[in-house]
Order: structure tokens, then C-alpha cells, then sequence
């Protein structure tokens, strides 16, 4: 076994996020671990970082019972109060950014700038839920009755259950998190197991906040654990809704559990995103976000671009100009500030992305670019690109969370906004062009299937969420608020009589 990272000189530094070489893995106002002990590990060079002792249903059922029990305090406090809570917590994040940030790429493996990038995610959500806390309501409705009104109440859910991907250790439990405690909701958080670090160093900045503010640790809960920590709390019918952040594969299974218990699920799951070039299309636009849509984060984004559609009469140029800019990524150590691109998480993610590129062959695409395992430590794959497939190839259907772009050419619109729809999720899509009709039948009924619809852009601070094999879930946006609460229709008689509604006369 190699030395621990954290006992190395040069990473002194996580020890100013309160890391140290064991590290108990369960929040709920105490730390503690009574379960299995496992290790993390660097991407960039598969070194052990160090260890967690993960939760025990002991532990689990623990938290449980001090998050419902933080609820009833929680709960009580006014919604601008609770949003104050919520800002503090986005300032404290900010003392800490560059550090997270640069635990995020050791531990996760995107490069230092999404690191950082990514708790500023956090913190941008807390600045928005502040503002959100003293908005939340329902409108006053007229009735049918004389002297009665109707009134719209939301109320808080109880306790949100949050599990989360490796992908995004910190941003997707921030929007979560967030827009939870403000509409008056207390969270316990599962994180990928293969971030644990992430996710107890974030916990430790929350805890201090709530600590500071006299306010019980078990409203942010944490409990690291495997797929039966993720289990149980789908299955716990305490929790009030469950948010989960993963592969369609598993979220299938985990929607089916919740289900079952009529319980409330918010799914945020695969995608299978494109890009649509025209003939009238700036390349000057359309190359650099390509570039970063495919290769970003190692393509291991929900939001990554798997499939790039062109115009035939620009296809062949931005081929080869796209294979001239995949040529200048500069690769290495993730938290190197000049670095563009960074391995994939894990051993498993390489062995996919091998046998991915057998399929590609074996299904008739021809590699132009890349597709090889790097000579480097750590779990570095080239980033690739691939022509010659069919669009509806069944690779080209499959998410594979890896750098792996399809490129295609089209004819006419008609033909490519049928190829963009037909696959079975539906997350995010983008054209580029200068013809307005064009635009307007992109964002009418033709794309009614996919949740986030960009013109010139790969990225967007807007709700979070897709359709289909997406999962449906809405995470961030204006009035994504309203899947952490309940509503209730509220009729106020305030005259002396008592009519019925729709004219009815029971005497």
C-alpha cells in the first residue's frame, strides 16, 4: 500500500478542510462511522488519498431519527431567517473555494478551474435561495361562493433525502441543499462513495455554520455509504422526497423503490446531448463549444456532447478543423492551472471506454481521432472523435460517460431535428444558426422532448432537469422550489352563510 496523500508535504493543504487520514464518514450534529472502512483514491495517478469509515445501518437509522427531530425546530423558523442561514453558508463556502476547488480535481479528476467552478455553483445557489427565502408563496384565489376565498399554502416536505454522483460531488447537492433548508426542509446527503472526501469536507463547512448559529448539526446530515445506504433511503418512508443523481440505469431502480411507498422521488439522470450545426453557422462559435461540450470534465457531464450533427457543406472542414483543436489539449494533473484536461474517475470508467471503442468499430464508425488508452499514470483515455456511424447506431443511442463525440452529416433540418429527438433521453440539445424561423421551430414542438434548448451555447444557469430516460426532476430553476414543499388549497368562509359551490341546494 502507498503512503497516504494527505501525509505528503504537498497536500499539506487538506488539512485546512479538516481532513485527516481516517476520516468518519456520518454527520448528524456528531461525526462518527461504524461501518466499513474504505479508501480514496487520486484519478491522476490512482494514489490513496485516505480513508473513510462509512456508515452502519446503526449510523443510518441514528441520523434518521435526530434529522426528523432537527425538522421540528427547522420548521418553525421564518422562511427569510432560514434563507439568512442559507447565505451564510454560501460566504463560508467562499472562504474556501480554492482549496474545495482544488479537493475536487485530486479527488474527482476535472480540472482545477470546473473545481473551483463548481462550488462557486454552491455558493450562486445560496446567494439565489437568500433572495428565494422571502418570495416563496401561493396567490389569493377568487371562489364561486360569495364570502369565501381561496388560498394557496405551501408547506415544507419534512426531510429531503439527497444522493449524489461523482460527477458533480458538490454543485448538485448545493442545489439541492439549498432551495431545501429554505423552503423549511432538513437533508440527509449521501455522496458517491469514490468523493467521500468532497462530500465530508463540504459537511464540515456546513456544520460550522450551523453550529455557529446555535442551530442543531442534524438539519444538513450526512451519511457516506454504498448502494445500501442509497437503498434504505429510498425505501424509508421518512423520507419525505428523494433526490437522486445518477445513471438511468439506477435510477430506474431507485424510482421504482420510492414508488412503491407512494413516496416522492426528483430524478436527475442520463443524457445523450447534441449539437446541430447549419450551413449559415460561425464556426468561429461553433468549434470552441464543441470542443469543451465533448472533452469538458472528460465528457463525464450529463450535460456532455455525445453527438455532433453538420450541415454537409461545412462537415468535412469542421472535421478536420476539430481534429486540429483536439490535438492542442493540454493533459496532465488536473489541479495544474494550465491543464485542459484530466482522467476519468475511476479503473472501471477506462475498461468502458475500451470496450466502447471495440463497439464503435464493430458497428462500422471509424475513429479519426484518439481512442486509445494514454500512456500516463493515473486513468487518462485520448479524447476521441468517430465519423461514419449510423445516426441511429445503438452505440450512438447508449450513454457512455466518456470523451467519445459521434459526428454526423445531415441534409435539411427536418432530417436532423427527428435524428437529435430520437434518442431515449432527453436532457440538452444546441443549434447553431442565423435564420430565425430556423430558431423558432427549434424551440416550438419539434423539440418538446429535451429540457434545456440552447442557440450558440452549450451551457446555461437555468433549471436543471430533462425528460424522458432523464428522469423528469427539476433542480435550481425559478420554480424548482416547489418540489421541496406541498400544497395545499386553502377555502376561507368568512361570511355568515354557507352556499355550496356550483349552484347546488341541499335543504
Amino acid at each position: 500500500m502507498s503512503t497516504l496523500l494527505i501525509h505528503h508535504p504537498d497536500y499539506a493543504w487538506l488539512q485546512e478542510l479538516g481532513l485527516r487520514e481516517d476520516n468518519a464518514g456520518v454527520y448528524n450534529g456528531n461525526w462518527r462511522g461504524g461501518g466499513q472502512v474504505i479508501t480514496s483514491y487520486c484519478p491522476a495517478n490512482n494514489e490513496p488519498i485516505a480513508r473513510i469509515r462509512q456508515a452502519s445501518m446503526e449510523d443510518y437509522e441514528e441520523t434518521i431519527k435526530e434529522a426528523k427531530e432537527a425538522w421540528k425546530m427547522w420548521a418553525e423558523i421564518p422562511a427569510p431567517k432560514r434563507g439568512e442561514i442559507v447565505r451564510k453558508i454560501g460566504l463560508a463556502l467562499r472562504e474556501k473555494i480554492r482549496v474545495l476547488g482544488k479537493l475536487v480535481s485530486l479527488e474527482m479528476g476535472k480540472i482545477l478551474v470546473e473545481g473551483i467552478g463548481e462550488v462557486q455553483e454552491f455558493v450562486d445557489i445560496c446567494d439565489y435561495a437568500a433572495g428565494l427565502s422571502r418570495m416563496i408563496g401561493g396567490p389569493v384565489l377568487p371562489s364561486e361562493r360569495p364570502g369565501h376565498a381561496l388560498i394557496e399554502q405551501w408547506n415544507p416536505l419534512g426531510l429531503v433525502g439527497i444522493i449524489t454522483a461523482f460527477n458533480f460531488p458538490v454543485a448538485v447537492f448545493g442545489w439541492n441543499n439549498a432551495i431545501a433548508l429554505i423552503t423549511g426542509n432538513v437533508c440527509i446527503w449521501k455522496g458517491a462513495p469514490t468523493t467521500s472526501l468532497v462530500t465530508i469536507a463540504v459537511t464540515k463547512i456546513i456544520a460550522k455554520v450551523l453550529e455557529d448559529n446555535d442551530l442543531p448539526g442534524a438539519i444538513c446530515s450526512m451519511t457516506c455509504g454504498g448502494a445500501d445506504i442509497g437503498t434504505a433511503m429510498a425505501k424509508d418512508t421518512r423520507v419525505n422526497l428523494l433526490s437522486f443523481t445518477g445513471s438511468t440505469q439506477v435510477g430506474k431502480q431507485v424510482a421504482l423503490m420510492v414508488q412503491e411507498r407512494f413516496g416522492k422521488s426528483l430524478l436527475e439522470l442520463g443524457g445523450n446531448n447534441a449539437i446541430i450545426a447549419f450551413e449559415d453557422a460561425d464556426l468561429s462559435l461553433v468549434l470552441p463549444s464543441a470542443l469543451f461540450a465533448a472533452v469538458g470534465t472528460a465528457g463525464q457531464r450529463c450535460t456532455s456532447v455525445r453527438r455532433l450533427f453538420l450541415h454537409e457543406s461545412i462537415h468535412e472542414e469542421v472535421v478536420q478543423r476539430l481534429k486540429g483543436a483536439y490535438s492542442q489539449i493540454r493533459v496532465g494533473n488536473p489541479w495544474d492551472r494550465n491543464i485542459l484536461y484530466g482522467p476519468l474517475h475511476t479503473k472501471q470508467a477506462v475498461s468502458m471506454f475500451v470496450r466502447a471503442v471495440e463497439e464503435i468499430k464493430k458497428q462500422g464508425g471509424t475513429v479519426v481521432y484518439g481512442g486509445k488508452v494514454m500512456d500516463h499514470p493515473g486513468n487518462y483515455v485520448e479524447p476521441t472523435i468517430v465519423t461514419g456511424l449510423a445516426h441511429d447506431a445503438p452505440i450512438v443511442h447508449e450513454e457512455t460517460f466518456a470523451p467519445i463525440l459521434y459526428i454526423f452529416k445531415f441534409k435539411n433540418e427536418q432530417e436532423v431535428f427527428a435524428w437529435n429527438n430520437e434518442v431515449k433521453q432527453g436532457l440538452s440539445s444546441s443549434i447553431f444558426t442565423k435564420d430565425l424561423g430556423r430558431i423558432f421551430r427549434w424551440i416550438g414542438y419539434n423539440l418538446v422532448c429535451f429540457e434545456h434548448l440552447y442557440k450558440f451555447d452549450v451551457m446555461s444557469d437555468c433549471v436543471h432537469g430533462g425528460e424522458k430516460h432523464t428522469g423528469g426532476g427539476r433542480e435550481s430553476g425559478s420554480d424548482a422550489w416547489k418540489q421541496y414543499m406541498r400544497r395545499s388549497t386553502c377555502t376561507i368562509n368568512y361570511s355568515t352563510d354557507l352556499p355550496l359551490a356550483q349552484g347546488i341546494k341541499f335543504e
